[in-house]
């Protein structure tokens, strides 16, 4: 498996960056490669909501899981199916507080490729891609987690 490591600084309460990760149908408002995203189920959040989100290419998609839900603490997600050429996906979410309102958000996402030897290779010359993807991410994350 793959593992990539990115981390930002947000300056706002806990409680508005844990909204904006946990509250599934709310991606495609700050992620810049998201074009829609959708609930599944009943619930919102919490562990065991399920999305589908369809990318700004009009081609692509996924799906997922939250596995672990520990208000402002810990967030976890699980890719359960995909147009992308991976098989297993996970991304989680630690804080550590720096000062009253500002918080270090650390994202690890692990992930393997389809399609094995092949795969693998494919998966080396697209990561500065996808780490590019995660930070933009991280910055719409920041950008509307700071807003007052």
């Amino acid at each position: 498996m793959t593992t990539l490591k990115n981390e930002i600084i947000i300056d706002a309460p806990i409680d508005k960056i844990w909204k904006e990760l946990s509250t599934l149908d709310r991606l495609a408002l700050y992620d810049p490669g998201a074009k829609e995203s959708k609930v599944l189920t009943e619930k919102k959040r919490g562990k065991g909501a399920k999305r589908r989100v369809e990318m700004n290419d009009g081609k692509n998609w996924f799906e997922e899981t939250c596995t672990v839900y520990e208000e402002n603490n810990d967030l976890k997600y699980e890719l359960n199916a995909c147009s992308f050429p991976v098989h297993d996906l996970f991304h989680s979410y630690k804080f550590e507080k720096i000062d009253n309102n500002k918080y270090n958000v650390i994202q690890t996402q692990s992930y393997r490729m389809k399609y094995g030897f092949l795969g693998s290779l494919m998966g080396i010359a697209i990561k500065p891609k996808w780490n590019k993807g995660i930070n933009d991410f991280l910055q719409g994350l920041k950008k509307i987690s700071e807003q007052v």
